[in-house]
């Protein structure tokens, strides 16, 4: 095996886009590994990792082989009949191709294929060595990056994400001979940019991590991260709270940095009047800081910033901080004080003019609507109806806020403090937020009962509303978030256990629409359809078969929460030995009612039973279904699918001895008639003919 060394590639640059840099610099690494493996070229690669920081972009690795190991060639020349004439003498076409291969003829070897034998020129091809195909494999991975926006600099056609000041390119102690957007390699890195000005000596690939710690650049994004979060929490810990620190926030403050440095700010306490998720949102959308809240996650006056220099003057770097934040909670402060002042009952009033979508009229006509579906719901689920709607006639006023206006991440939770402020219930407050829940993939639902009727009713509303007006989703476009709205409504009823018939609350929401739009009577099963679809991602997410799915969706039951209890069940079945062949049966079974042209009795006649085999299957089936009434009756469906697993030997039996098409009519019409009283009753359940392999 050739000899290995350590590989370091770094490209230096302006400052790379926040949110792009970590996918900048995986896709490097992923790039020059690729590259490696399509020349051949053998590489440890350990635990390396993309390395970056808000200046660079750099892949090392622990050991890459020095050359490309030798490779067998075999090129095929032509068959017998076209490279020898009669007298065995090579022809034009032999002697072409021998000569393109640099040898004599009669030193080509022969193989045979289906169509004959035929030369073959085989040879040992020499491998390349590594340095001379790095530069190559390192544009290719440049050429690969998702670049967001490619810039151009100076006077030549280059572009990139960020203009290119250095290029760093080491294998083992050499440095490679190369170049890239006219910059030529070299072993002189950069260090941190007020810190240390010189350039960086790297000896070795393997000297480079410690190279730019010693010139205040931690190049590692991971040990970056994890100095970001300890000193957050040691600095929020000595002002007696603990930061809150979302993955998103430190993740943007790890790109932001090359030697971070916690800095303690604060602000003025009478800020904290404002709603704190304002002042948070602030803090963590505008300034990347991070804030700090008390034992009971309540905001404090505190909040930690991260400086990408060790001051000498922390004060002023700290005042500084402190100043940036201070006009951003002024107006927050003010929007929060006028609309105070303005009232939820004055902001409500004015949806009237606002328009919620040119068919479906304004915002004040779907609170209406949404009102209405709120105390349908209400009822089904015992909860005050007048207390939903009150809060369904709330939930809106906000969009009228000028804190909302300013930050409209807050709608809902603007209307819970301005509701709270009005004197309104605890939990029409708290439903008003509620209502919004879930807002993003991996939230939780409402947890209060009042919030998700609230929920529910908003999102029937929004889908029926979507779909008339001609908003589906098409391909990635989906302007009303009905896809997400749909498995918000499904989320909420399933993990809420809330028993709902949702056919006919989609067709109530449908029937509450503006009668100017077109009526369409296949809405509410279109709907539901839409609805379903959208829970097939939201099963294989928690690990569920397709097979189990597909099983309970083929009977599309209204009842979401139904639709759970039987795949659950369906999920146990599988599990017995006998799911498999009455799985196979059962398929068999639908495909022979399916062909039946006559019409099939609904009850088996006694009389006409023949054959033990259909005797005793028709015995164990209606034993079956008359044990398996009350559970069936109980949405007890794990004991129904146990019954009717003891069925698998008397089904195999009349498979093996039973002629169901038989010639006399009578005869097969009973046969059939017994199939399906089988058939029901496993579709009572689910269609298990899904569950069949092949």
């Amino acid at each position: 095996m050739s000899m290995q060394k350590p590989l370091l590639i770094e490209l230096g640059t302006e400052e790379l886009p926040v949110k792009a840099l970590p996918e900048l610099a995986q896709a490097l690494f992923d790039g020059v590994l690729a590259g490696l493996e399509k020349r051949g070229i053998a590489f440890e690669r350990g635990d390396a990792r993309p390395l970056y920081t808000p200046r660079r972009l750099a892949v090392r690795l622990p050991a890459v082989a020095l050359r490309q190991p030798d490779r067998q060639s075999e090129v095929l020349g032509p068959y017998l009949n076209i490279a020898l004439d009669g007298n065995g003498q090579p022809t034009p076409a032999l002697r072409g191709f021998a000569a393109k291969a640099g040898v004599e003829w009669n030193a080509l070897g022969r193989i045979s294929d289906a169509k004959g034998e035929r030369f073959v020129h085989r040879a040992t091809v020499a491998g390349v060595d590594t340095a001379s195909l790095l530069p190559e494999i390192l544009r290719e991975a440049i050429a690969a990056m998702p670049i967001p926006k490619p810039m151009r600099w100076g006077d030549h056609e280059f572009a990139f994400a960020r203009p290119l000041h250095w290029l760093v390119l080491l294998l083992g102690d050499k440095v490679v001979e190369g170049e890239v957007f006219g910059i030529r390699a070299d072993r002189m890195s950069r260090g941190h940019r007020f810190h240390h000005t010189k350039p960086v000596w790297i000896g070795t690939a393997d000297d480079y991590v410690e190279a730019l710690c010693q010139a205040r650049v931690l190049v590692d994004p991971i040990e970056r991260r994890d100095s970001i979060r300890a000193q957050v929490e040691a600095a929020a810990a000595a002002v007696g709270g603990h930061a809150r620190i979302s993955d998103d926030n430190l993740q943007q403050v790890n790109a932001l940095v090359e030697w971070p440095r916690a800095v303690t700010c604060s602000f003025e306490p009478a800020f904290l009047r404002v709603p704190q998720e304002a002042l948070i949102s602030t803090m963590e959308a505008n300034q990347k800081f991070f804030p700090v809240l008390d034992d009971a996650g309540r905001l404090s006056a505190h909040f930690i910033a991260i400086a990408n220099i060790e001051s000498r003057d922390a004060a002023q770097v700290r005042q500084g901080y402190e100043r940036v934040i201070r006009p951003r909670f002024a107006d927050a402060a003010f929007f929060f004080d006028e609309d105070r002042k303005q009232g939820l009952a004055a902001m409500n009033a004015g949806l009237a003019s606002v328009t919620y979508q040119q068919k479906l009229g304004s915002y004040a006509d779907k609170v209406a609507r949404v009102a209405a579906l709120a105390e349908v719901i209400a009822q089904q689920v015992r909860v005050d109806p007048a207390l939903a709607r009150c809060a369904a006639e709330l939930a809106k006023a906000d969009l009228q806020s000028r804190l909302v206006n300013e930050f409209p991440e807050l709608q809902g939770i603007a209307g819970r403090y301005y509701a709270a402020a009005a004197g309104e219930p605890v939990e029409v407050a708290a439903a008003i937020d509620e209502a919004y829940m879930p807002r993003f993939g991996g939230d939780a639902i409402a947890p209060s009962k009042l919030g998700q009727v609230l929920a529910i009713a908003e999102r029937l509303d929004t889908l029926a509303g979507g779909f008339v007006a001609g908003l589906k989703p098409t391909g990635n476009k989906d302007p009303f978030a009905l896809r997400r709205n749909a498995l918000g409504l499904a989320r909420t009823i399933i993990e809420g256990a809330l028993e709902l018939d949702l056919s006919a609350l989609l067709s109530t929401a449908t029937a509450g629409l503006p009668q100017t739009l077109p009526e369409s009577p296949k809405l509410a099963d279109e709907l539901l359809d839409f609805i379903l679809d959208r829970l097939r991602n939201y099963y294989a997410d928690q690990g569920v078969p397709a097979a189990n799915f597909e099983a309970v969706a083929a009977l599309r039951p209204s009842s979401l929460l139904d639709f759970e209890r039987r795949l659950k069940a369906i999920g146990e079945f599988v599990k017995l030995p006998e799911a498999e062949a009455l799985a196979a049966a059962n398929k068999r079974i639908g495909n022979i009612l399916k062909k039946a042209e006559d019409e099939i009795p609904e009850h088996v006649e006694r009389s006409r039973l023949r054959e033990p085999a259909e005797i005793a299957l028709a015995e164990s089936v209606e034993s079956a279904i008359r044990e398996t009434d009350a559970a069936l009756a109980a949405h007890d469906y794990m004991a129904v699918l146990s019954r009717l697993a003891w069925l698998r030997q008397p089904v195999d039996a009349f498979f093996d001895s039973v002629m169901v098409m038989a010639e006399d009519e009578a005869l097969r019409e009973n046969r059939l008639a017994l199939l399906k009283r089988l058939h029901d009753r496993f579709v009572a359940v689910a269609d298990i003919s899904q569950l069949a392999s092949g």
